[in-house]
C-alpha cells in the first residue's frame, strides 16, 4: 500500500468545479480516501467527528475562509497535527505569510497541475510512493 493510500484528504473549496478536479488530480496520484466540504464551516465539523490527514482548503469561502479554517484546525487538539495546503489564486504575499504564521505546511496556486500539487503534497509527507 503506497503512502497516498493511507493518507485521508479533505478537499474544502466552495466551487464544485474546483472540488472535483481536486478530487481528481488526487485519484490520480494515489489517493483512496477523499472527503470534500464546501466551507469552512462544513470542513471543520467533518474534521472534529473524523480528523484527517490532510487539509487541502481554498482561502476565498463563505461562513469561514481558509484561514479560519486553518486557525480552527490548529487550535483543536484533535485535529492540530493534521498538514494543511492553502490553495489560492492570489499571488498575495500578505496571504502567504499570514498562512505560514497560523502553521500552514504548503501553498498550492491556482491554476495548478497534478505535478505542483504532488510537489506541495511531498514537501509535507515525503515521496508518494
Amino acid at each position: 500500500m503506497s503512502i497516498a493510500e493511507k493518507i485521508k484528504v479533505l478537499i474544502v473549496d466552495d466551487q464544485v468545479t474546483s472540488r472535483l478536479l481536486l478530487s481528481d488530480a488526487l485519484t490520480q496520484l494515489g489517493f483512496k480516501q477523499i472527503t470534500a466540504a464546501g466551507d469552512g464551516v462544513q470542513g471543520m465539523k467533518i474534521m472534529s467527528e473524523q480528523p484527517h490527514h490532510l487539509v487541502i482548503s481554498d482561502f476565498n469561502m463563505p461562513n469561514m475562509d481558509g484561514l479560519g479554517l486553518l486557525q480552527a484546525v490548529r487550535t483543536n487538539p484533535a485535529t492540530k497535527k493534521a498538514a494543511f495546503i492553502i490553495l489560492t489564486a492570489q499571488g498575495d504575499r500578505a496571504l502567504v505569510q499570514k498562512a505560514a504564521q497560523l502553521g500552514a505546511n504548503n501553498v498550492l496556486a491556482k491554476p495548478f497541475t497534478i505535478e505542483k500539487m504532488k510537489a506541495a503534497i511531498e514537501a509535507v509527507f515525503g515521496a508518494l510512493k
